[in-house]
């Protein structure tokens, strides 16, 4: 109980469990809208979902100032791509809180001239380039964790054996993916702070994908997407120590 106080109790904990709350209203719609009988849950599913989000615009409303202290630090990383990728990220995600704040002011009623779909474009348009670069950041991890691994496990092995000479290029291929895809494993493995963070950001881009036209999902894939990238933001916030850092 204690634990899940101090969560409640962080402005950042509130708006995980909203936002976790906002895409469960969303799967959930979009699994019982096909099935008869179920129009009011549905309708009652689809007002949540809508009240939620809003109430979520509150809690963003501080985190223009957030995202320049973290482009302020991003600017001081020791390596050179995580630096130019989270300053990047960082500043377009600056510019998405500016355009979400004017779509919160739209919303209240307080400027009902403003253009709401050019701003939920110039919202969505920001927020798909930093997950990019978020992304960007997060293979250039896996591949220096891969390389440790594949260091790791070249010293543990004696060199491979030479296949025999019947060996076919498919087998070769085949062999090339499997020790791929084994040396990903490890060094995702070996860094769950590295996971989560690359699984959050893969989730998160869906939503503006299909808002921009990019890539179009149903409901059921959106809202199971930001359902899994709430429950990684809310085991951040719970554990901060596995938030990915650059060394």
């Amino acid at each position: 109980m204690d634990a899940f106080t101090r969560f409640t109790n962080q402005t950042q904990g509130r708006d995980r469990l909203f936002r976790a709350t906002q895409y469960t209203c969303m799967l959930l719609s979009y699994l019982l809208e096909p099935k008869a009988g179920k129009e009011n849950v549905v309708m009652k599913l689809k007002k949540l979902e809508s009240s939620v989000s809003t109430g979520r615009k509150w809690f963003r409303l501080g985190n223009v100032v957030h995202a320049l202290q973290a482009t302020q630090q991003s600017i001081h990383a020791p390596a050179l791509v995580p630096r130019v990728c989270l300053t990047l990220a960082n500043v377009n995600r600056v510019i998405y809180f500016v355009c979400d704040t004017v779509l919160w002011v739209r919303s209240v009623g307080l400027a009902a001239h403003i253009n709401k779909e050019k701003w939920r474009t110039w919202a969505a348009r920001h927020y798909c380039c930093a997950l990019l670069l978020s992304l960007a950041r997060d293979l250039y991890e896996i591949s220096l964790e891969m390389e440790r691994a594949a260091r790791d496990r070249a010293q543990r092995e004696q060199p491979p054996s030479r296949g025999p000479p019947g060996c076919s290029v498919a087998d070769e291929e085949t062999e090339w993916l499997q020790a791929f895809l084994l040396l990903l494993f490890r060094a995702l493995k070996g860094h769950p702070p590295l996971l989560l963070d690359t699984v959050k950001n893969l989730c998160d881009i869906l939503n503006p994908l299909d808002q921009l036209g990019i890539y179009r999902s149903n409901p059921g894939i959106i809202g199971l997407g930001g359902l899994v990238s709430s429950l990684a933001g809310m085991v951040l916030v719970a554990y901060p120590r596995l938030k990915l850092r650059t060394q």
